[in-house]
C-alpha cells in the first residue's frame, strides 16, 4: 500500500490519517498489528503494510481507576475509570486498545465477545498533536 518503513511514527502517522495498518508477512502471511518489521513466526523480513477491518469483538477487558499522568489529565480517575481492552479484529489478529462507549462504574456491564468498531481519538494541538487508537460499540 505504502513505502513507508516499519516504525513507530510511520504507524502514528497512519492512525492520524485514520487507517489502521499493521504488517502482513510475504513468506508465511502471519498478520501482524502494531505492526513488525520481522515475523516472529517464521523470522521473516519480507514485511508489507496491510490494512486492518475497523470491527472486531472484546475478548479482554479491564477498568482502570489509577492511570498514567496523561489519562488523569483527560479526567480518568477513581471516579471515573476508563477501559482499556484486547480487541480480536476480523481476521484473528488481537490489539490492545481503549474501550469506549462502555460504562467503567459498572464493569459488570461488559461484555466480553461484544462487537465493537475502530474509532480514532485525537488529542492535543500542533506538534503535540497525537492519535491514538480506540475502539466503541457500534450505535
Amino acid at each position: 500500500m505504502s513505502e513507508r518503513p516499519f516504525s513507530d511514527i510511520s504507524y502514528q502517522r497512519f492512525l492520524t490519517e485514520e487507517k489502521l495498518m499493521g504488517s502482513k508477512c510475504q513468506s508465511c502471511g502471519a498478520v501482524y498489528l502494531p505492526p513488525r518489521p520481522i515475523c516472529i513466526k517464521c523470522h521473516g523480513s519480507e514485511m508489507a503494510w496491510a490494512e486492518m477491518p475497523g470491527q472486531g469483538r472484546l475478548s479482554a477487558f479491564t477498568c482502570i481507576s489509577v492511570g498514567p499522568p496523561f489519562m488523569i489529565a483527560e479526567g480518568y480517575g477513581r471516579k471515573n475509570p476508563y477501559c482499556s481492552g484486547v480487541v480480536e479484529l476480523e481476521g484473528k489478529v488481537r490489539v490492545d486498545a481503549r474501550i469506549e462507549g462502555v460504562d467503567t462504574t459498572r464493569p459488570e456491564t461488559i461484555r466480553v465477545g461484544m462487537p465493537l468498531k475502530v474509532e480514532y481519538l485525537h488529542r492535543g494541538e500542533g506538534e503535540d498533536r497525537k492519535t491514538y487508537l480506540a475502539f466503541r460499540p457500534p450505535a
